[in-house]
């Protein structure tokens, strides 16, 4: 733990805090700014098994398939249109093939020192990484309009994927 979160004086180690975080897609230049990722979970299935000889009167529990829930991600509209080319790609009534894509959530760790940066990637000692391989935009929500609110205008995109490489 202490070589991923800031130590101090007294040996302490804080842990990463959830609020720096960097999303990128594989394929798409630019990047919109996320304030919030949700949904990242992994679950197998468990099934029981027993036979009918079987001495205990309890089933066997045995792993399944690993399964994912779709992962959240809400961001300000933004004039970028990268990411927005990418969510029309997968969300349009005459597309073509979905666009598979790998996803990087980057939780970056900001109390060590800044950021070694590499072409505006961060490097694995300063961040965790999750991987979400062959994703897609499964939903797409728009940001609701109010005149009389001065919030900013929002947006999600829920994105199915089929593996999650979970960090160390």
């Amino acid at each position: 733990m202490a070589e991923t979160a800031y130590e101090n004086s007294n040996g302490l180690s804080y842990p990463l805090t959830k609020m720096n975080f960097r999303v990128s897609v594989d394929g798409v230049d630019g990047a919109a700014a996320f304030n919030q990722v949700t949904g990242l979970d992994a679950q197998i299935d468990v099934i029981e098994f027993r036979q009918g000889n079987a001495n205990s009167l309890s089933p066997v529990k045995i792993p399944g398939l690993v399964k994912h829930g779709n992962v959240t991600l809400r961001f300000g509209y933004t004039l970028n249109n990268a990411f927005k080319t990418w969510i029309q790609e997968c969300v349009s009534e005459r597309r073509g093939p979905i666009p598979r894509n790998n996803v990087l959530i980057e939780l970056i760790d900001i109390n060590g020192g800044a950021p070694q940066t590499t072409s505006d990637a961060v490097s694995t000692a300063d961040a965790r990484v999750w991987q979400l391989t062959n994703a897609w935009v499964a939903h797409y929500t728009g940001p609701e309009l109010d005149a009389a609110n001065s919030d900013v205008a929002l947006e999600s995109v829920e994105i199915a994927f089929e593996e999650m490489v979970i960090p160390n």
